[in-house]
């Protein structure tokens, strides 16, 4: 069993609704409930889904030259990321590879707040602060839930001091949720439109009761990691590690997006640009002849030669259709294009697909 190096102050919560606190980032987390995920993923969609998102590492930047780490640990111009407002990007090896990525948030007074998975944020930061006056610190204290959906707004607008039908996508503002003080950000992995609260453990208890209480009329329910893996794969988001490791260049995954070209000095600048004429393949997303989730890993063929693998699949009863998003190499990918689905437990066909395959054009999370 995998010792668990950090702990959610969730967690009973957690193993009440069935969860049994498996292993990611180093905290027990809620993989799997009681209830059915399909259940939880219509709820995401038709309301509003509550997620315990506090295994993402929260990592604080503080200082004089807090920004110049910022600016230099991340793909995306930070100068123009002011109080307020966060971002999300890349951060590179120094050989121009994607080593993790991160959302980062300005919180003004000096102070940013870097949020990523499993990756190697937290080492290139401590590298990029050398020198600099900047303190890097691991706040395991600050959790993060996360309520994605269309009743999500409503929801917390009721109980919150400032007015949270203005607050713009990707911004975020310090306040009171429920009487207690957080920051309040207008993001999410789910495809909708939502909000992280971020707030210290002693009182995210509190704040994730009150929001099943207030909301279970509304049809809010907590939903497990199985659910969150359905909405972002619908959404086209990426996990690191599955859609993503160190052995890939932003072009090849679908971030060439966060790579800004005319910023100031970042780590992995001088490699990353070099990489951009030689992608092996770019990311894509197919539909498969099949009545459930394939199991990742798969190969992908084309009239007969290997043109590429399986990511991260899923069952959207919602869509009905079994969904993966992909490697493919360039002459593969162009929509509409059949292809062999091959692995020693399962052989079919799938279609090259638009992706995001759930409201491609991003309406329900930036409107």
């Amino acid at each position: 069993m995998t010792e668990l190096t950090r702990s959610s102050a969730l967690a009973s919560r957690h193993t009440a609704l069935g969860s049994g606190l498996e292993d990611w980032n180093g905290m027990g987390t809620a993989w799997s409930y009681n209830s059915n995920p399909n259940d939880e993923h219509d709820a995401v969609r038709e309301a509003a889904g509550l997620f315990d998102m506090s295994a993402l590492k929260k990592v604080t930047i503080r200082g004089k030259d807090a920004h110049k780490v910022a600016d230099h640990v991340i793909t995306r111009d930070m100068t123009k990321v002011g109080p307020g407002q966060s971002t999300y990007g890349a951060v590179l090896t120094d050989i121009g590879t994607v080593c993790d990525d991160a959302i980062l948030a300005n919180n003004g007074n000096d102070e940013w707040l870097l949020c990523h998975g499993s990756g190697d944020s937290m080492a290139r930061l401590l590298e990029s602060a050398e020198g600099l006056n900047a303190d890097i610190e691991l706040d395991d204290d600050l959790h993060n839930i996360s309520l994605q959906g269309p009743k999500a707004m409503p929801l917390l607008n009721a109980h919150t001091p400032m007015e949270l039908e203005k607050l713009a996508y990707f911004h975020h503002q310090a306040t009171e949720l429920f009487g207690h003080p957080c920051r309040l950000s207008r993001t999410g992995y789910s495809g909708e439109r939502g909000y992280e609260i971020l707030a210290p453990a002693s009182a995210v208890v509190d704040i994730w009761d009150n929001i099943r209480g207030h909301g279970a009329s509304e049809g809010v329910i907590p939903c497990s990691f199985t659910a969150l893996d359905k909405v972002r794969i619908e959404a086209g988001l990426l996990f690191y590690g599955y859609d993503m490791t160190d052995e890939h260049s932003p072009w090849e995954v679908g971030l060439g997006f966060t790579v800004n070209r005319n910023k100031g000095t970042f780590r992995g600048q001088d490699k990353v640009f070099e990489l951009a004429s030689s992608a092996r393949f770019q990311a894509a997303g197919i539909s498969i002849d099949h009545t459930d989730a394939v199991v990742g890993g798969e190969r992908l063929m084309l009239d007969g030669q290997d043109v590429g693998v399986v990511n991260s699949p899923a069952w959207s009863h919602r869509l009905k259709k079994s969904l993966a998003l992909v490697h493919l190499q360039q002459g593969a990918a162009n929509l509409g294009t059949k292809l062999e689905v091959v692995s020693d437990d399962f052989n079919g066909s799938a279609v090259v697909e638009r992706s995001p395959f759930f409201d491609p054009s991003k309406g329900r999370t930036h409107s």
